[in-house]
């Protein structure tokens, strides 16, 4: 069997299938597992070093993140992505983003403008250390109270059904040089639209934001097929 994948190391802080699942999506992003290539849980967990139920675990993570695709009867597969697949889920995520960012300007309560504002410095430090993990733990924590503020439970239902399509390009996005940097300003200026209460200041930040995010996925997709 030729080696691709490097032999995990066993001594992470972070749990086996923690370690795992990080280590196969860096080599689905980074072209090592190719789009349409099928996964073999007994092959990896071989390369890997593992038993075959981390794999297996990671896969199942993977799956939600849409960076594999599970066939009945046919196996696992690594999910190709398409600009038609990138351009719908960002039409429909800056449409939802605008109005619970518009509704939030109008009802978000004192209490968790407070709360944006200590995780915003939270997610600043993070990105200091380089703590990526932490970054996307905050980034959440961040984005569920901006949703929550909308006091729209209908709203925030949509939006977490549609969150974990949405995890993949999420974390393309933020790993691209310098877009960490970027994001925390984006945020930091549609908080302050938010307490200044101006509705359409705020929807146009909202835009703004998932239009730079959208952009930086395509460049590190371009940036990745010509390597």
């Amino acid at each position: 069997m030729q080696r691709r994948l490097a032999p995990i190391r066993l001594d992470s802080y972070q749990p086996l299938r923690e370690v795992v699942c990080e280590t196969l999506r860096e080599s689905i992003r980074n072209g090592v597992l190719k789009p349409g290539e099928r996964l073999m849980e007994i092959q990896l967990a071989e390369e890997l070093g593992v038993s075959r139920t981390p794999v297996r675990e990671a896969i199942r993570k993977l799956e939600l993140e849409g960076y594999v695709i599970m066939l009945p009867r046919r196996g696992t597969y690594v999910a190709n992505l398409s600009i038609k697949d990138i351009n719908e889920v960002f039409e429909i995520r800056t449409a939802l983003d605008v109005l619970a960012t518009g509704l939030a300007a109008e009802r978000i309560t004192e209490e968790e403008l407070e709360q944006l504002e200590r995780l915003l410095v939270e997610i600043g430090e993070s990105i200091e250390r380089n703590d990526m993990e932490k970054i996307v733990e905050v980034d959440t924590q961040f984005h569920d109270i901006l949703y929550r503020a909308s006091r729209n439970d209908r709203l925030v239902g949509i939006i977490n059904n549609l969150r974990e399509q949405l995890t993949r390009f999420r974390s393309m996005s933020m790993s691209y040089p310098g877009r960490l940097k970027k994001t925390l300003e984006e945020h930091s200026r549609m908080v302050e639209a938010i307490a200044q209460r101006d509705v359409e200041l705020a929807q146009k930040l909202a835009v703004e934001h998932m239009e730079n995010s959208e952009q930086t996925l395509l460049l590190d997709m371009q940036e990745h097929a010509e390597e």
